[in-house]
């Protein structure tokens, strides 16, 4: 029988020894899991991703979709995903498909690789008010079922102005966007003109893969990085970080948030 900590993430009763209060005390807890799915397509191998072996399929999905190999479920023609022999074996129903050559070792935990630079350019009309941006981190914080039984994990979430729609934990940040995309585009969700959150910092991958995603508002507990800020800029993001108890800050297209004052 499968442990309920190891279908959510986690190793369950992990030895350690704790130091605490000025004495040594021996106790077991539970430690994310990692392992390294190799992604196939059409026979050869397409890279190596270091994951939560959680929601695996959605995240061979997201990847490909978020890489430009596929740009809809119907170009997957046949997919084996098995986590005990560590691969995921894809087969592609579209012609014309050859591997890219161009890599990019991605700054997220989890040892994050994309072959893309190209950048989507986001058109929405989506307004929503600092409070309720707020309320959905406070959702965020609490959905985060992985992080607050072992910590070591990221959580983001896809999002209206009300409600969390789809959740997803992992070692690596991209990870977590990706199988985000991957479960919305298996479920024929829309993800345009909705929210993205996470718990990680924003960096240019991760605003490459919202732009992707056509999001307009994205939301971090964290910070930006000065490239993420020039991309979302570019793309017609609207890029908000620190968003933390009562406050966050917005760094790109201010409009998007009821109130905010217009950059000069």
């Amino acid at each position: 029988m499968v442990d309920e900590l190891t279908l959510m993430g986690a190793t369950p009763d992990t030895p350690q020894s704790r130091y605490a209060a000025h004495e040594w005390h021996r106790r077991a807890s539970p430690v994310p899991r990692e392992m390294a799915l190799t992604i196939f397509v059409n026979g050869e191998e397409l890279v190596t991703v270091l994951c939560t072996p959680t929601k695996l399929t959605p995240l061979v999905v997201g990847f490909l979709y978020s890489e430009g190999i596929i740009s809809a479920k119907t170009d997957v023609a046949s997919m084996r995903v098995c986590e005990e022999e560590s691969l995921a074996d894809v087969r592609l129903g579209t012609p014309g498909y050859s591997r890219p050559e161009r890599r990019t070792l991605a700054s997220g935990c989890g040892g994050g690789v994309s072959f893309t630079t190209r950048l989507r350019a986001v058109d929405s009309r989506l307004v929503v008010t600092a409070d309720e941006v707020l309320l959905l981190v406070r959702e965020l914080n609490r959905q985060a079922h992985l992080y607050r039984t072992c910590g070591g994990v990221h959580t983001s979430a896809l999002a209206d102005r009300e409600r969390l729609l789809v959740v997803a934990e992992d070692i690596g940040r991209h990870n977590t966007l990706d199988k985000i995309t991957g479960e919305c585009l298996l479920a024929g969700m829309p993800t345009r003109d909705r929210l993205l959150l996470t718990t990680g910092r924003i960096s240019s991958e991760m605003l490459s893969k919202a732009a992707q995603m056509q999001t307009p508002i994205v939301v971090s507990r964290s910070s930006p990085t000065d490239r993420a800020i020039s991309l979302a800029r570019e793309a017609g993001i609207t890029l908000v970080g620190y968003a933390r108890g009562d406050r966050l800050s917005v760094y790109t297209h201010e409009e998007r948030l009821q109130g905010a004052p217009s950059a000069t």
